[in-house]
């Protein structure tokens, strides 16, 4: 009975081993993938930029050097383009610092919350000021983590609250943190037009909007690039919100 019991606990030690072993192979070769895809983003918005910027310069030269040879029409359709080319070209640039901050190896260190929501809002003090948006920071508790990374939370949260409160009456963004289940959590919360709690994931993928790129201007990266962020730091990003009543971004460092 020994015997056979010692031979079932050496076959299951080696089927495990033998699962082990695939598992690392099967992340290995993830990782691999994963690293490729990167770099070959990286590598097209790179290359996407030179052409962007003739298109916008050639175009800014129609305008320019022609604008009295082109009739209504014409003009409006050079605006268009202009306009796409801007577009494209913030894009660009979104998916580069994606890529980056998928690359980049953490830089840790302690982090004054406090100092970088606050440098956060002065970054954006003008954006705030011309969509009638209070901002408050208050006080928060240090962490450790990259600072500049963490800043681009901020900043992307930030600007996040801001567009979508603009123009409203009594607009207001607080950024603030509070301890759940002995785990600081820092978060942004507007008053401002909110969302269907049930799109609430969808908000950090890559290109996912929820609202009309007439309406609100950004090319969908922002939050997927927070949440990338958050998680290179081994920590959670939630989003909670409602239709009309505003939304808070919540955030956690590990």
């Amino acid at each position: 009975r020994t015997r056979e019991l010692a031979a079932e606990t050496e076959k299951v030690r080696a089927l495990a081993a033998e699962l082990e072993g695939r598992v690392q192979e099967r992340t290995a070769a993830l990782e691999t993938v994963v690293r490729e895809m990167e770099a070959f983003s990286y590598s097209v918005a790179h290359d996407l930029r030179a052409p962007i910027r003739a298109i916008d310069g050639f175009s800014a030269m129609l305008e320019e050097d022609h604008a009295a040879g082109m009739g209504p029409e014409a003009a409006h359709l050079v605006a268009r383009v202009r306009a796409g080319a801007n577009r494209m070209g913030r894009l660009i640039d979104d998916l580069l610092a994606f890529s980056r901050a998928t690359r980049a190896a953490l830089a840790r260190g302690p982090i004054n919350m406090t100092g970088l929501a606050r440098r956060a809002v002065a970054g954006q003090a003008r954006e705030a000021a011309e969509g009638g948006v209070e901002v408050r920071a208050g006080e928060l508790p240090p962490a450790s983590g990259d600072d500049a990374l963490v800043g681009v939370v901020f900043d992307n949260l930030l600007s996040n609250a801001i567009k979508f409160s603009a123009g409203r009456p009594g607009a207001l963004v607080e950024i603030g943190a509070e301890e759940r289940d002995g785990v600081v959590e820092y978060f942004v919360r507007d008053n401002g037009i909110g969302f269907d709690p049930r799109y609430a994931s969808k908000l950090f993928e890559v290109f996912e909007r929820l609202h009309r790129s007439d309406e609100f201007a950004g090319t969908g990266i922002g939050l997927a690039l927070v949440r990338r962020i958050v998680e290179k730091h081994g920590g959670r990003v939630r989003a909670e919100g409602e239709p009309g009543r505003g939304a808070t971004f919540s955030f956690t460092l590990g």
